[in-house]
Order: structure tokens, then C-alpha cells, then sequence
């Protein structure tokens, strides 16, 4: 088994990304796998300075370990890889430049709007011969969509079981590379994790619609699908996601805090059907007693910081 482990660094690390990256390291220490890391940089003006770096002091401090021979693939610094994958959609016809800002999107009297945003109308599929064709008729750089075929894409996920999505009819052709030239994000991750030899990619529940797009994508590029697990956020007692008005749930802070590893590790545990209530653990505590059956499908309800206050008077 082959894994990774991809933070992006767009901002601090909280408890419902290391929740998730933990019950993915234990899930291939588990089995005796390898631990790939891989830094998802490409999302340009969000990236914050210092961030990667803070992401693995984190992961690294709740004893997370990753197989370090194989390096750090760094999204970034990939993009003629991208590129010629890129090219060979284009090429093949399954693929085709746009212009459309966002904005021109959501106006399009045919774009409802999903939890992706709006459906993209097909505007200028068969519109342009080439990049440099739509940059001379319109004098704007051109985006790169993939065009999602018809029919629903059906998977099955080692903890949810079977999922259908039918891309065509929620998003749309996706964009596969951005009007600056960068790939997007799933061009990029199945592009990476064809190559690094990831067969098994466990993330967060709301990346299960994307599933859907990157195996077309696997499947236009003739790259192998990797087995799935989508695990639950952690979200606030609204329902939402965590942010910023569910207080400080941020890793580095709870660390500031005086919370132990032992202590968050137990908890985001216990969050997942794997500890007691309060029972502080390592996380290589936790591979002995991993068990993907016993990770609960419903959303986790952050009604509390996760540590119990003894532990921060503890680190004192």
C-alpha cells in the first residue's frame, strides 16, 4: 500500500485536517505501507508564507512520520509534468481552451448552482483552434476544461461503499489548467499520484464529488484509479465546517495551549470510534488497534477544544 500525506498550505493546519491525516497514516501503518508526502502548493495567492513548513512541524509533533527516501514532491515545482498531461488531453480532443471568467459562468441563464459553484454552460467548447487562437480573438489567456462525458461515474469507497456522481450534470467540463498556466487541482493530484505509485488516497468527505472528475481524468490519461476512503469533517455545532467563528482549532495554537500530542492524538481517536473518552495515546498507539469499520460516516460535532483542561496543567 502506497499513500500520502498532502497538506496545502493555504493556511495553519486545524483539528479536522489532522484528524484526517492521522487516521490516514494509521490506516497504511497499519498494514505495513508506505507514507508519501507531498506538499499541494498550487493554489497561487492563497499560499501563506511559512505555512508548508508549519504544516509538517505539526504532523511531525502529533508523530506522524512519513517514508522520507522517497522525498518531498513539492506541486509547484511539477508543472512541465502537468503541462505535457495537459498537452495530451488537448491533443486527443478531450480537452478544449476557455476564456469564460467565473463570474460570466454564474451569470449564464443554464448554470444552476451545486456545492461546486455554478455548472459550467459549455460556452466555448469548439469555439477556438488553440490557446493562441483564443488569446487573438478575445485578448484573453485561455483556461484548459476537460469535457466530461455523459454518463455518471460510479466508485466504490472502502468505508461509504458504492457512490455515483455524474460530473456532466454537477459541474460541467472542469478546468484542468488555469489561465496563468498552472494546473489545476485535479490534473495536478492524479497526475502526482499515478507517479508516485499511490494506490490508496484517504481524505475528507467534501473531495467526494471530485473523486468522480479524477477518475475520468484517470481514465482519458490511461492511469490506474486508486482505492478510496473518504472520511468525516470536523465541524462546528452550526454544521459548518471549522472557521475561524469555531474559535482557535488550529494545531499550532492547541500546542501553544500546553495540549499534548498524547492528548489531541486521544481525542481525534476517540472522534473516529478508536479510544475512550479522555484516553491519551501516540499515535503509533493507534495503529494496533486501527480498524477502518469502526470510523463513524457521520460529521464530528467540535462542541469543545479537543484536549481536557488536566492535560494543558499537565504541560505545565
Amino acid at each position: 500500500m502506497r499513500t500520502r500525506l498532502a497538506p496545502s498550505p493555504t493556511g495553519a493546519l486545524h483539528v479536522g485536517n489532522a484528524r484526517t491525516f492521522l487516521l490516514n497514516w494509521a490506516h497504511a501503518r497499519a498494514a505495513g505501507g508506505v507514507v508519501l508526502y507531498r506538499d499541494d502548493d498550487l493554489d497561487g495567492p492563497r499560499v501563506k508564507t511559512g505555512a508548508a513548513e508549519q504544516a509538517r512541524d505539526d504532523l511531525l509533533w502529533l508523530g506522524l512520520d512519513w517514508d522520507s527516501d522517497e522525498g518531498v514532491l513539492v506541486q509547484s515545482e511539477r508543472s512541465n509534468t502537468y503541462e505535457a498531461a495537459a498537452q495530451r488531453l488537448l491533443d486527443a480532443g478531450l480537452a478544449f481552451p476557455c476564456v469564460c471568467s467565473r463570474r460570466e459562468i454564474e451569470r449564464a441563464a443554464s448554470a444552476p448552482h451545486g456545492s461546486d459553484g455554478a455548472r459550467y454552460p459549455g460556452t466555448c467548447d469548439g469555439r477556438f483552434a488553440s490557446y493562441e487562437d483564443a488569446h487573438a480573438q478575445t485578448g484573453r489567456d485561455a483556461a484548459l476544461r476537460f469535457r466530461t462525458p455523459p454518463d455518471a461515474v460510479i466508485f466504490h469507497d472502502l468505508l461509504r461503499g458504492p457512490q455515483s456522481f455524474n460530473p456532466s450534470l454537477e459541474t460541467g467540463d472542469f478546468p484542468i489548467r488555469r489561465a496563468n498556466g498552472m494546473a489545476a487541482y485535479q490534473l495536478a493530484t492524479v497526475v502526482d499520484d499515478a507517479e508516485t505509485g499511490v494506490d490508496l488516497v484517504m481524505r475528507g468527505d467534501d473531495l467526494l464529488p471530485s473523486t468522480a472528475r479524477q477518475i475520468l481524468l484517470q481514465r482519458a490519461l490511461r492511469l490506474p484509479t486508486p482505492a478510496y476512503v473518504h472520511v468525516s469533517l470536523v465541524v462546528g455545532e452550526d454544521g459548518r465546517r471549522l472557521a475561524k467563528r469555531h474559535g482557535d482549532t488550529r494545531v499550532a495554537q492547541l500546542r501553544a495551549d500546553g495540549v499534548t500530542a498524547e492528548a489531541l492524538v486521544g481525542w481525534l481517536a476517540w472522534s473516529a470510534g478508536l479510544a475512550r473518552p479522555g484516553e491519551r495515546l501516540t499515535a503509533r498507539d493507534l495503529v494496533g488497534r486501527y480498524q477502518l469499520r469502526a470510523i463513524p460516516t457521520d460529521p464530528v460535532v467540535l462542541t469543545d477544544l479537543p484536549a481536557p483542561p488536566a492535560a494543558s496543567e499537565d504541560a505545565r
